[in-house]
């Protein structure tokens, strides 16, 4: 056998393995989450809030008990997470958001949300209906530029 036969034979074998590890892993991942969702199921309840604010903040600056930061992974602390600040009852309370629902959660609106601890797993309108705010990404200068010009041509802008 020749050296590149060799070669590429001990790349598919490390790339096997690789696979295989990677397989396992995932699997005991995917148990451990199940786990989780399992606790917040069990813990979850219903309650009244205004909401004030929110935005993505490290976990050291989002004003989480000290005990929530040392619980967490070393690797999570830098990492960005949803951040909400409501009014429950009398208290302002920091609360950590599902990543699925942080867009449609409203701002400065009293909403009744499903809380897990301090993890918020969903939330429904009070007052009113829940405007959800599709369009918050900014558009470049070229696209503005782009839109603008079509405009004045009589065309359709193009999306």
């Amino acid at each position: 056998m020749n050296t590149l036969g060799i070669v590429l034979l001990v790349i598919v074998i490390v790339l096997a393995i690789a696979l295989v590890v990677l397989y396992f892993l995932g699997k005991r991942a995917q148990k451990k989450q199940e786990e989780q969702k399992e606790q917040i199921e069990a813990a979850k309840q219903t309650v009244n809030m205004l909401i004030i604010d929110k935005k993505r903040m490290k976990l050291k600056e989002a004003g989480l008990p000290q005990m929530v930061i040392d619980q967490t992974p070393k690797i999570m602390r830098g990492s960005k997470l949803p951040i909400v600040k409501a009014k429950v009852g009398p208290q302002i309370m920091s609360l950590v958001c599902d990543e699925k629902i942080f867009d449609s959660v409203p701002v400065k609106k009293e909403v009744k949300a499903v809380v897990s601890g301090i993890y918020i797993t969903e939330v429904k309108g009070l007052h009113g209906k829940v405007v959800v705010n599709q369009n918050t990404k900014k558009k470049s200068k070229f696209k503005q530029l782009l839109e603008k010009a079509q405009e004045k041509a009589g065309a359709k802008p193009v999306k």
